[in-house]
């Protein structure tokens, strides 16, 4: 079962109030309604389709029609189809989606007039239209694709009311509102109730996150090897410069020391070095005062290979 469904499966559940439930209808008679003299409701989850039927038997005494058919892909076994036969035009007028015998594309206010019928609204509009993808298993997304653009202009306000950073594009002759931020679509689930699927998804981001934080930090130490390996390399070719010439004896004992030292441990970075100097002779030097007389050395390997 994808990770939609099971979001879906698991906000179908939710106990509400009538204005809720008003709300939520609204929003997936809205998205996923053919209404002509009837109404029918299309869905590829069984446990959307029980929803509507329960929500429309309860608040307007109806048993609608229920016919399941075989779907014609590998990826949808089965599509649920709800038809509505009587009492169309109250249901119609009670969810916004019709004035007058005017098709409304935005809902009136009526609708969503606080916070809990807004969280319905969009719990409705994911149970009609959203997809999220996994987190185990893909990039982070989570998807509305509606038929109007003033209608997802609307849906990006609703959700950007919540901070969600969603933007819009077209796709298809349709449109797309999505967001792509992990942390986003969090509070998106959170916002619709959907607990389990929270838990769910807080669960992977955590380990992803600090799968990639360990990613990070062995790729920097990599660096951080290859750049104490180049550096070293560079220090005895110039050693091994002065040395060719006979200056080695030539040089300040304590650049000699380290020039010796770096011969003796090539592969040493400048903090072990600097440990192994100061233990073996007695002397501390800090990696401060290596990396300065190492820049003594390579000033005069400079001067010896340009001449």
């Amino acid at each position: 079962m994808s990770f939609t469904s099971i979001v879906k499966n698991e906000i179908s559940k939710i106990d509400s109030n009538e204005m809720e439930y008003i709300a939520e209808l609204s929003a997936l008679f809205r998205n996923i309604g053919v209404i002509d003299k009837t109404i029918k409701i299309i869905s590829e989850n069984a446990s959307v389709a029980r929803r509507i039927f329960n929500l429309v038997k309860d608040l307007y005494q109806i048993n609608a029609k229920v016919t399941v058919r075989k779907g014609y892909n590998f990826t949808k076994s089965y599509y649920y189809i709800l038809e509505i036969g009587s009492s169309v035009e109250t249901i119609l007028n009670d969810l916004s989606i019709m004035k007058d015998e005017v098709f409304q594309p935005i809902p009136m206010e009526y609708i969503i007039d606080d916070g809990e019928t807004e969280r319905a609204y969009l719990r409705g509009l994911f149970m009609a239209v959203g997809s999220v993808n996994d987190p185990k298993k893909s990039r982070y997304h989570l998807e509305f694709v509606v038929d109007d653009r003033d209608y997802a202009k609307f849906i990006k306000k609703l959700l950007n009311k919540y901070l969600l950073n969603s933007k819009i594009i077209m796709r298809e002759n349709k449109y797309m509102i999505y967001i792509k931020e992990a942390e986003k679509i969090s509070d998106f689930l959170r916002i619709i109730k959907a607990s389990s699927a929270v838990l769910y998804f807080e669960d992977i981001r955590i380990y992803r996150d600090h799968k990639n934080m360990t990613n990070r930090l062995n790729n920097c130490e990599q660096a951080n090897v290859d750049r104490t390996i180049l550096t070293a390399t560079n220090q005895v070719n110039d050693i091994k410069i002065i040395k060719s010439i006979g200056a080695l004896d030539l040089l300040d004992d304590k650049i000699k020391t380290v020039a010796l030292y770096r011969l003796k441990y090539p592969d040493a970075s400048l903090n072990e070095l600097s440990e192994i100097i100061s233990l073996e002779t007695g002397s501390r030097i800090t990696k401060s005062g290596l990396y300065h007389r190492f820049k003594k050395i390579t000033l005069l390997a400079d001067k010896i290979r340009n001449k």
